[in-house]
């Protein structure tokens, strides 16, 4: 999914005309108001900012600001993406009459956006299947296939800030779309676009628009239910204290079921994040990654003295954990993504061993490669992908004759089993709090089993850096940066030889990547962010000794500092 926009080769009076069709096409009162009060001022640059740039329908769909014009997410927006879905829909037989799912989380607009693709798409001859309230991403993947429907749409915006919306879409398949999909759909929205600003919608009680019921959400409870190892017992369940955030994301509800249908019974909510609002007024950015986010759960967590806090984003597709930890200001450690993933893949590999060799894990190239060592050890399948979900998810489907166990990326994304095709942050909260209520009736805890894979297989230390760009050019400074990159490859790093250089601008699929290996020390790899102006620099050291000691000098702050002298930016 991309942020960024495409620059349109229009002159300033042609923008300015373009603007006044805009506000004549649009359909909403707030945008329309503004794209006028843009019009009025008379500013170039504004008019530019929102009119002469359009945001890029890629792979998984649209996300950016709301507002007024082509650039911002706006129901006209919506409504030619929609257009151009049901249109590439309807270039494959048999597409139209499997339809399509649309779901929405709490978002401004999000049920907006939802309503009017509905109707677009009824338009078109396009059966529609509706859900008539919030619900979180991974149940509208799960409904994708639960309906046999040849596509999926959920409105939401995931972890992004407040101003932000999103358009994430599916394929009948399972996952979110990959290209050529993306550009054969954007070919479209073009078309739509060259013909009329405002695509024809059916009326909202259109006989091709029906409503999904609590029967499909009741299935995908059952199946999340299966994913349940069972390794702690009833007594170890009710005992286990457990706060729990939803961000005010749409989450909060059915991780409570999916916890308490298990038979988790000192559930805490963090109360002041529970209700779903799109303000998100507890919390500067809604993504647990972000630094103050947990605040709260920390406090709550002090409060009731838990023994583990579990945290959603806003859609609920992402999982984060925190364990006690008495030498934190907090007195409790929010585990990194690897983290997480080691100590589920672990979990599930252990508990599964009985299936043989014949499964499957994976995850992605900005990820720790542990994974692929605890593969090796249990004997099982491992693969490797691109960043992002909708690569893990089609790794599965490449592999039919595996079981899948576990996928995992880095930014809390994570994949127990066959049920959902996509990142799950309920099913993947109810494995984890498995292990967590199992390992505290034995004494233990999830920092001390990270400890012991540590002595089992070595230190394996990971960090990330961020440089975020702003302005309309933000994707021109980021394609800079890895030029940039490309031209001063180094020999080594501190001190250490860059054993392999991996750029993936020439692999199939191509990605803007590049990952220089140093030897058996570990890895950095850089890459433009999918869905913020940013690019991401991933690093690893591995340490193959036993715990706590050290094969080389050099840490991750090291290869930060290096790689900041070496592109010319901030090491915070």
């Amino acid at each position: 999914m991309l942020s960024h926009a495409v620059a349109m080769t229009l002159t300033d009076a042609a923008i300015v005309s373009f603007a006044q069709r805009w506000a004549e096409a649009d359909p909403d009162l707030h945008t329309r108001t503004e794209a006028l009060q843009l019009l009025a001022s008379g500013s170039a640059d504004a008019l530019r900012d929102c009119f002469g740039t359009r945001l890029t329908f890629g792979t998984a769909g649209l996300r950016g600001a709301l507002g007024c014009g082509p650039n911002r997410m706006n129901r006209l927006v919506v409504r030619q993406s929609a257009a151009g879905l049901g249109r590439r829909l309807l270039a494959e037989p048999g597409l139209a009459a499997r339809g399509v799912v649309i779901g929405f989380d709490a978002r401004t607009n999000s049920d907006v956006f939802a309503s009017d693709s509905a109707r677009v798409l009824a338009a078109l001859g396009i059966r529609v299947q509706l859900f008539r309230h919030v619900v979180p991403t991974p149940v509208l993947a799960f409904a994708v296939t639960d309906r046999g429907a040849a596509a999926g749409v959920q409105v939401t915006a995931s972890h992004n800030p407040p101003q932000d919306n999103g358009y994430k879409v599916y394929w009948g398949d399972g996952p979110q779309i990959v290209s050529p999909l993306d550009e054969q759909i954007a070919a479209e929205i073009d078309a739509v676009v060259m013909e009329g600003l405002d695509p024809t919608m059916a009326e909202e009680s259109s006989p091709r628009i029906g409503f999904l019921d609590a029967d499909l959400i009741d299935r995908y409870h059952a199946g999340v239910a299966l994913l349940d190892r069972h390794r702690a017992d009833d007594v170890a369940r009710q005992k286990i204290r457990i706060v729990y955030t939803a961000l005010h994301g749409v989450g909060g509800a059915d991780l409570l079921r999916v916890l308490g249908d298990a038979g988790f019974t000192e559930i805490t909510p963090v109360s002041e994040q529970f209700q779903p609002d799109p303000s998100f007024p507890t919390v500067a950015f809604p993504n647990p990654e972000e630094p103050g986010a947990l605040d709260l759960a920390f406090a709550e967590a002090r409060s009731v003295n838990a023994d583990l806090i579990i945290a959603n984003d806003p859609d609920a597709d992402r999982l984060s954990l925190a364990v006690p930890d008495p030498e934190s200001s907090t007195q409790w450690r929010q585990l990194r993504g690897d983290e997480v993933g080691w100590l589920l893949a672990d979990h599930l590999l252990t508990a599964t061993a009985d299936r043989g060799p014949n499964r499957l894990v994976a995850t992605t190239i900005v990820s720790s490669s542990l994974l692929e060592t605890m593969a090796a050890r249990h004997g099982v399948q491992y693969s490797e992908t691109l960043t992002g979900f909708k690569w893990l998810a089609r790794n599965v489907l490449a592999h039919p004759e595996l079981e899948h166990v576990l996928s995992y990326e880095e930014a809390l994304g994570y994949s127990v089993g066959s049920l959902v095709l996509d990142k799950d942050g309920l099913s993947a909260a109810l494995v984890a709090a498995d292990l967590a209520a199992a390992l505290l009736a034995e004494g233990s805890s999830l920092q001390q089993r990270l400890s012991e894979i540590e002595a089992a297989y070595g230190r394996y230390d990971t960090g990330q850096q961020s440089i975020r760009f702003d302005g309309t050019d933000a994707s021109e400074k980021m394609g800079a940066l890895m030029d940039r990159l490309r031209s001063k490859i180094p020999l080594s790093v501190c001190g250490v030889a860059v054993t392999q250089v991996r750029d993936m601008a020439g692999e199939v699929p191509p990605a803007d990547v590049v990952m220089l290996k140093l030897g058996s020390l570990g890895r950095i790899t850089v890459r433009p962010s999918g869905t913020e102006p940013k690019c991401k620099i991933y690093y690893e050291v591995v340490s193959r000794g036993a715990a706590g000691s050290t094969s080389s000098e050099v840490s991750t702050r090291d290869l930060r500092d290096f790689m900041s002298s070496l592109l010319g930016v901030a090491s915070d």
